[in-house]
């Protein structure tokens, strides 16, 4: 993956418009809040699922 990486190289500005270009061609305009909109709650059931996982560890450590 790092030789892939190192190859390409990052994607400079003209890329990244191509890219959300064709995102916007596939997907719709009127569906990428609603994509956003789930990836937002995933974010944030993925840090409250970490945080609870932290707080049990702490909790078993104090026994």
């Amino acid at each position: 993956m790092q030789a892939l990486f190192i190859l390409l190289g990052m994607p400079g500005p003209w890329e990244i418009i191509l890219i959300v270009i064709v995102v916007l061609l596939f997907v719709g305009g009127r569906k990428i809040p609603e994509l956003m909109k789930g990836l937002g709650k995933g974010i944030k059931e993925f840090k409250n699922a970490t945080k609870e996982d932290s707080e049990d560890e702490k909790d078993s450590e104090k026994e």
